[in-house]
């Protein structure tokens, strides 16, 4: 890409948003690991809607997925960033010239992963849900709670993804 800089730094632009969106969401997911599912804190008045093991095994996974998704996506955009920018003998950052084909992959593969570990992060936030307030199939907060993540989060993601694709479309 070797537009003297305006298409590479709109890109670094890009990759920087992505590093420091995923940061934020790996430290909640780091965070989310940390705590233990099992250490009675819940507010079930029923023992029948008590989540299960499986579901704070699911919790643990989907955390763990989700921090594995966020770091990969987080590392080919730093990766990215560093092909883009090189530093000069004189010590001054510059634009480079790197394959386009390349970068689009790049920027497809951390779009990719941020989606993924979104996915997985709801997973994880339902059955955190579940784990502290019940399964859903017994309604009530549970569900309440789980209703807007996941109609609010594939949003977002269908949303984010037309706008990745589209941006795809505008670029030869």
């Amino acid at each position: 890409m070797a537009d003297n800089g305006g298409g590479t730094s709109i890109s670094i632009t890009a990759l920087d948003g992505i590093v420091n969106v995923n940061s934020l969401f790996t430290l909640a997911v780091f965070a989310g690991l940390a705590w233990t599912p099992s250490d009675g804190s819940t507010t079930l008045s029923s023992p029948e809607c008590a989540a299960g093991d499986r579901v704070e095994s699911d919790l643990v996974f989907f955390h763990v997925l989700a921090f594995a998704c966020f770091l990969f996506s987080s590392l080919v955009a730093l990766c990215l960033k560093q092909a883009i920018r090189t530093v000069s003998h004189h010590g001054h950052a510059s634009s480079a010239r790197i394959n386009r084909l390349g970068l689009r992959g790049g920027i497809l593969a951390c779009a990719t992963g941020s989606v993924f570990a979104c996915l997985f992060l709801m997973l994880a936030l339902i059955n955190l849900v579940q784990v502290r307030l019940g399964r859903i199939s017994c309604g009530g907060a549970a569900l309440g709670a789980v209703l807007p993540l996941v109609i609010l989060v594939p949003s977002g993601l269908f949303i984010y993804t037309g706008i990745v694709l589209y941006t795809f479309s505008l670029t030869h």
